[in-house]
């Protein structure tokens, strides 16, 4: 029956005719006399049988005719019939894919890059040789700053002197293997002397489409690429108002990386707790709402850290930047922290390479801009996870915002783990990044 479903055409219209008609018949057989509902499932069967029975195409035809005439006259047909059959199709796949992405895998996308180097965010990189950075601006303006400043101001100093290449946009293959590896550009270059504003980005639901701006009195809009993060455009490359700019300078000039896009394992958990050192995916209302205020956290989102305290357990951060937990220290030999302990013990802690778990003292140390973690000022301090709460830490010591600072959560708000990383193509693709 298969191979003649397969390879004969008419079959396969007799089929669908029958699935049709049996659709309507279903719909309205609540509506319809026992004689009329007694003749169009007679018609029903004796098409079925020809069907089954190998008649020939003449016969098979003579039948569908029947069957249509019996539905034309008993049957009241939808309108627009095609457009029913394709929203019904449509709404059966959205069904399937929100059953799959609330049971099984859920896509989701770093934000931030408190994983790096395990998981990438978004981040945009400037023209560090370009004269237009807010850095150049306030070094030589002697505005005054606050603490917060001065640390901003000190970092984009310190990334100057670290890297004076300028930022080279490719083109041609070049430029598509750039795109497969998540990397896009922006670019304006000033067609006069003049000053930049910037206006409000523009959004459609979760995703900022562009920014507007003017030069020189003159609108512009820049269309930012579709994983751009929460940021704007003066934030990501380094713009502000007042700026006098020259013709043919570069006002706009950038690499946006795309934060890795991975799929989240919703299965696993429903079966066994989350082991430590699994990349856990959790909701941010889990965070004590008092918590949540001090350190700007919305209540809606996701955040992807490393699973480090259990339920129940005394945690400490070592001045070795390793986490001792009920008294044992972890190190490399630990499984899911090889990376994270495998750095070189007299090299300082740096942003987004692995450089363990920084405590306040060592913070203060190296006065890092991350502050004094609050639970884990110094290597004495203890603190104990409280019955079915965990701790998530970032890999990105340096520059993370996780239990340091806002404590443990309950075990009810993680919802799994990370599973395949599909985009960009890079090295982290696949399941090897943990």
């Amino acid at each position: 029956m298969m191979l003649r479903w397969l390879f004969s055409k008419t079959i396969r219209e007799a089929c669908a005719l029958r699935k049709h008609v049996l659709r309507l018949l279903n719909a309205q057989r609540d509506l319809m006399t026992p004689a009329a509902l007694q003749l169009v499932q007679g018609a029903l069967l004796e098409l079925q049988g020809a069907i089954s029975d190998g008649v020939s195409k003449k016969e098979l035809r003579r039948q569908m005719e029947k069957l249509e005439q019996v539905a034309g006259k008993w049957l009241r047909t939808y309108p627009h019939a095609a457009w029913r059959e394709n929203v019904e199709v449509l709404l059966v796949a959205l069904a399937v894919a929100m059953g799959i992405r609330t049971f099984f895998l859920q896509p989701f996308k770093i934000p931030t890059g408190s994983m790096q180097p395990t998981l990438y965010g978004i981040t945009a990189t400037p023209d560090f040789t370009a004269p237009t950075l807010e850095a150049d601006y306030l070094a030589g303006s002697g505005i005054a700053l606050n603490d917060v400043e001065q640390a901003r101001l000190r970092s984009q100093i310190e990334r100057l002197q670290k890297s004076q290449q300028a930022l080279v946009i490719p083109g041609g293959w070049q430029r598509v293997k750039e795109w497969f590896r998540g990397n896009s550009y922006l670019h304006f270059v000033a067609p006069s002397d003049g000053q930049i504003e910037l206006f409000p980005m523009q959004k459609f639901l979760i995703f900022n489409l562009w920014q507007t701006f003017t030069f020189d009195g003159v609108k512009h809009t820049v269309w930012f690429p579709p994983d751009f993060g929460e940021s704007d455009l003066r934030h990501r490359a380094g713009l502000f108002n007042g700026r006098v700019y020259h013709q043919g300078e570069d006002v706009i000039k950038m690499r946006v990386s795309a934060g890795d896009h991975l799929f989240v394992d919703r299965l696993t958990y429903n079966f066994r707790k989350p082991d430590r050192g699994d990349t856990i995916v959790f909701e941010t209302a889990g965070i004590s709402e008092d918590m949540r205020d001090r350190y700007r956290i919305p209540l809606d989102e996701f955040y992807i850290k490393r699973l480090v305290g259990l339920s129940g357990e005394r945690v400490q951060i070592g001045d070795d930047r390793h986490l001792i937990i009920n008294g044992q220290r972890l190190d490399a030999s630990t499984p899911h922290f090889e990376n994270v302990y495998g750095f070189d013990p007299k090299q300082p802690p740096r942003d987004s390479q692995f450089s363990g778990h920084v405590n306040g003292t060592v913070s203060q140390e190296y006065n890092l801009n991350l502050g004094i973690p609050p639970l884990f000022p110094d290597e004495k301090t203890v603190y104990v996870v409280p019955t079915n709460y965990c701790m998530p830490m970032g890999d990105n010591t340096c520059n993370s915002s996780d239990s340091r600072f806002w404590g443990a959560i309950p075990d009810d708000y993680v919802i799994g783990k990370s599973f395949f990383v599909y985009w960009p193509i890079t090295s982290r693709f696949g399941w090897g990044n943990r």
